[in-house]
């Protein structure tokens, strides 16, 4: 909990650092990286950082984080907080590192706000950081516990064992552990880290969602992503990966994942966010649930549709599920209500539904906002973004 002083403090300057975050957050990132270049060679991703979007999760999170604080002293944003502690532990972020990032981070914020940076005020937002860095230690030594593994050493090496083309553009790798050491544990819904060493050097990490778990193997599908340095991995694991080859893969990780019960579920994602739906209804259909399963999944058209066989197949093996699919351009004849963007508002949707969702952002908020509209509850509603989280929602 924020002291009283630090919270009178930081409710009054909330509204300059807010406003500034903009160019707070990438002044923080030139500094770092200029300290220390291996962070963007080795650890962010160049393509996030290029379009600058991983500078806008930054600023959202210092902002959402700060409000809760000032807004909401009684109670700690632990969704918020748990999402950023399993992207940290994929990625290998150790404790050690917290100290960095705040060196830059308030060297950025004096240079935009100048003299209006007091003692008292960088006291007050140095209490901040450290209650967020500290939650969030907390939560990833956690995470590095259930994984089996010291904090920041989440990568190991995997062969791959093999590789199906699902779409033009979207291939399965199926892994299998070089080390002798059993597979980590995952749920459905999860995302594994896979670290490249690209032609310049650079070991870059991606994440991508696990799209099924066969027998002594992780299971994890890539799209193809167009431009330049975006889709450089994706580029390098289709073109230079082959079976047999090893790559660097982390413990899985995320907290967007099917829970158990019998309650009612709704799987809805757009375009390459099937993949962790499909490892869901996988899951659903090997321990033979009887829940009520309603798929929603919008495409570009049949073609484009990765695991698009999957969905019907796992659907038939599930008593009470039904897949409702949308494309945008179909390549054959095909219901008007059934074509264009993804309509949820002819679905019954049962009392008590527990919602999943991955995809685009558009996507996303356009569901969420029908699934509020037809009365699920804001905090059933679990999302996945694809890239930083530029936080959706935050009542959800």
């Amino acid at each position: 909990m924020l002291s009283t002083r630090s919270t009178e403090i930081v409710r009054a300057t909330l509204p300059a650092v807010g406003g500034a975050i903009g160019e707070i957050a990438p002044l923080f990132y030139e500094k770092l990286f200029a300290a220390h270049p291996a962070l963007l060679r080795d650890l962010f991703n160049r393509g996030n950082q290029a379009s600058g979007t991983q500078q806008q999760a930054l600023a959202g999170a210092i902002a959402a984080f700060a409000t809760a604080l000032v807004e909401h002293p009684e109670t700690r944003p632990d969704a918020m907080l748990s999402r950023i502690a399993h992207k940290h532990v994929s990625l290998g972020i150790s404790p050690d590192q917290y100290p960095v990032v705040r060196h830059h981070l308030f060297e950025a914020i004096a240079e935009v706000l100048g003299d209006a940076v007091t003692e008292e005020v960088e006291a007050a937002w140095d209490e901040v950081y450290w209650l967020m860095a500290n939650a969030l230690i907390t939560l990833e030594a956690r995470l590095y516990e259930q994984a089996g593994t010291a904090a920041g050493d989440v990568f190991r090496p995997y062969r791959v064992a093999g590789r199906l083309a699902e779409t033009a553009d979207v291939t399965t790798y199926v892994v299998q552990p070089l080390d002798g050491r059993p597979l980590p544990a995952s749920r459905p819904g999860q995302y594994v880290s896979v670290q490249v060493q690209l032609p310049d050097g650079a070991r870059q990490i991606r994440q991508y969602s696990l799209s099924g778990r066969p027998d002594g193997a992780l299971q994890f599908s890539v799209k193809r992503v167009t431009g330049e340095p975006d889709g450089e991995v994706s580029h390098h694991l289709h073109d230079r990966v082959a079976v047999g080859d090893t790559l660097l893969v982390s413990a899985p990780a995320g907290d967007v994942a099917l829970d158990d019960g019998d309650g009612p579920v709704l799987l809805a994602s757009a375009g390459i966010g099937c993949t962790p739906m499909t490892g869901m209804l996988s899951h659903l259909a090997a321990t033979g649930s009887r829940r009520r399963v309603i798929s929603v999944h919008a495409d570009r058209s049949e073609s484009t549709h990765a695991f698009r066989t999957d969905l019907l197949q796992l659907t038939e093996k599930l008593p009470d599920a039904v897949a409702h699919v949308w494309y945008e351009e179909p390549e054959g004849t095909r219901p008007a209500d059934r074509t264009g963007y993804a309509d949820l508002s002819r679905i019954d949707i049962p009392a008590g539904t527990t919602a999943y969702l991955c995809g685009p952002l558009p996507f996303l908020r356009s569901v969420r906002t029908q699934l509020l509209a037809a009365g699920v509850a804001p905090a059933d509603i679990r999302y996945e973004v694809f890239g930083p989280d530029l936080w959706l929602g935050q009542d959800g």
